[in-house]
């Protein structure tokens, strides 16, 4: 029960108003109540004060102190009553809290828990780490726990593909079900006891390819998920803690959730409710079945803390380049007996952009190749002539805003395409910088040189930078250095080895590149004026800074560390000293 001081302190802001109210005295009473307007509102706000605060905010683009209360900026300032030393002590530079336009919460955490096959160069070297994961993981590799990873590449296998049994490592894993993730997720690689679950024959699948024995790639891997066993409640609410932990750690505040399940959605909406659920989550629904309609296995989430908002839905158009899965107009440069594949047909995809609008849920399009990308576009361009009569196309897209996800490889009759219907291109630089090795080899240089990778050829339709992690690292700040520099932020270097950049026309401003990852993001999450911005009414997200973000050494850039995290007003990690997630915090 409260101590009387403390009911006392509390209710002390409500008897200065009463006081006021009873006071009949026409000069008095505005004086005193703006006094004790001032008095009320330290009750219930917090001020803090840094060396710089960065807004994004066009009323007030730089600013000094910001206020908040009850989650939100009630106030952002420019401090001049405070002494110069005063200001001196302060430290610290602030932006607005960071958002990846596209990642996957889920199989973030799951990740961690898995082995990291990202950067195996060799069979040897995968095959090292598997042995190692299960020494410390004796529960992996069941029936019901299949061993799971992510991050190998077959061109780091001498370009062939792996085989299930690669996975025969002595006599401890014969038996052992394993399925390791292709490091764009697009293909899956299977034990032998994988197999032995699977139809003999292996049932053809549309939009799907088995290229070697034990390797399942886009569509295909329908075929083995029948069987895995999915992880536990417990097991995917402790993968979304630890997800969110790592996040935070990276200055994240917010996330594009490309790809949540039905199932994984109540997940979500039962855990957002907890004060530690620190990660604004937009979310986009998966049809338990890819690229079907099921607006009756969802509900419209808007949490009234702000932490979890659901109203898009995810399609698929094509596979990944890596894997030759990307649809193209033509076929590949190295692999002209393929043109890649289309996950769906273009009028499923126009049928389902029409039914899943039509229901008030944006559409977002995962489309890589080109053919891929067209497809998005004309689906898009068919549904908007039919969803707002009277309206302009471009005025139909402001409402629906409508995404690419990836936009990767875009003919240039389709990069005008989507200038004049506007378009969102959701676009994750490190991708360019981690494919800029084979890229040009897979599309040759006229195709890479007109179509591939393009950002600031993009910048008029403001679009949303990400990660797409676990694909690749969740470090906004290499994202950030590969779009101005593209060159690879592990490296520092592009392709040649060099430092020019690779196809560095395509380079963004530092400016660009935080709005790509702040207030872009926003927008096409119909977040704007809330997020992305340090602004009376928004989310009081922000993170702190050493020293401001125009003032980094590019360099430096790509190694950038994060002093703060602040949601919701709420400080959820700081670097300084030993630091413990506070999910696990006694």
């Amino acid at each position: 029960m409260p101590s009387l001081s403390t009911l006392l302190f509390a209710s002390f802001p409500l008897l200065l108003i009463a006081i006021i109210w009873q006071n009949p005295d026409p000069i008095i009473k505005p004086i005193t109540g703006h006094i004790a307007f001032k008095i009320i509102r330290q009750f219930f706000e917090t001020t803090h004060c840094y060396v710089s605060v960065k807004t994004n905010s066009a009323r007030l683009p730089h600013a000094e102190c910001f206020s908040v209360s009850n989650g939100k900026f009630s106030r952002v300032f420019i401090d001049e009553t405070s002494f110069p030393v005063v200001k001196e002590a302060r430290k610290g530079h602030v932006i607005p809290g960071l958002w990846d336009g596209h990642g996957h919460l889920l199989p973030y955490g799951e990740l961690m828990d898995s082995v990291n096959l990202f950067g195996a160069q060799t069979m040897d070297g995968v095959k090292e780490r598997l042995v190692r994961y299960k020494a410390s993981r004796p529960e992996a590799g069941t029936a019901e726990q299949w061993l799971r990873g992510m991050g190998w590449d077959q061109a780091n296998f001498e370009g062939k593909w792996p085989v299930a049994k690669d996975l025969e490592i002595g006599d401890q894993f014969k038996d052992m079900y394993v399925m390791l993730d292709r490091v764009d997720v697009h293909c899956i690689w299977v034990s032998e006891k994988v197999l032995s679950l699977l139809p003999n024959p292996l049932p053809e699948v549309s939009g799907g390819e088995t290229p070697a024995k034990g390797v399942f790639c886009d569509n295909a891997m329908d075929i083995v998920m029948k069987y895995y066993p999915k992880p536990s409640k417990e097991r995917k609410t402790k993968f979304i803690k630890d997800a969110m932990w790592e996040l935070n750690k990276l200055g994240i505040v917010g996330v594009h959730d490309a790809g949540v399940f039905p199932s994984e959605l109540e997940l979500y909406e039962e855990l957002s409710a907890d004060e530690n659920w620190n990660v604004r989550v937009y979310a986009m629904m998966e049809c338990e079945t890819r690229n079907t309609f099921c607006p009756q296995d969802i509900a419209k989430i808007s949490t009234t803390n702000g932490m979890l908002h659901v109203r898009s839905v995810k399609l698929f158009a094509d596979g990944a380049l890596g894997s030759w899965g990307s649809a193209m107009i033509e076929p590949y440069s190295d692999k002209q007996s393929s043109s890649g594949s289309l996950l769906i047909n273009a009028t499923t995809l126009s049928k389902l952009t029409h039914e899943w609008a039509t229901a008030g849920y944006q559409v977002n399009i995962h489309a890589i190749g080109d053919l891929a990308n067209r497809l998005a576009v004309d689906a898009f361009e068919e549904a908007l002539k039919g969803l707002c009569p009277g309206s302009t196309l471009r005025e139909c897209q402001s409402q629906h805003r409508f995404r690419i996800e990836h936009a990767q490889i875009i003919h240039p009759d389709d990069q005008r395409r989507m200038a004049e219907l506007g378009i969102i291109p959701s676009i994750q630089p490190t991708h360019a910088t981690s494919d800029m090795p084979y890229a040009e080899t897979r599309l040759g240089k006229p195709r890479t040189e007109k179509e591939a990778y393009r950002m600031r050829s993009l910048l008029p339709l403001n679009p949303v930078f990400g990660s797409d992690f676990p694909v690749e690292p969740a470090d906004i700040f290499e994202g950030i250095y590969a779009a101005v520099t593209r060159r690879s932020p592990r490296t520092g270097l592009d392709a040649e080895g060099g430092t020019k950049g690779w196809y560095s026309s395509e380079t963004v401003t530092i400016e660009d590149a935080l709005e790509g990852f702040t207030v872009n993001p926003a927008y096409a999450a119909f977040l704007e004026g809330k997020a992305g911005v340090i602004e009376t009414g928004a989310y009081a997200d922000w993170i702190v800074l050493e020293e401001p973000l125009e003032a980094v050494d590019l360099e430096s850039l790509r190694k950038l560390k994060v002093k703060e995290t602040w949601v919701g007003g709420k400080r959820v990690y700081k670097r300084a000293g030993p630091e413990e997630a506070p999910w696990v915090q006694n």
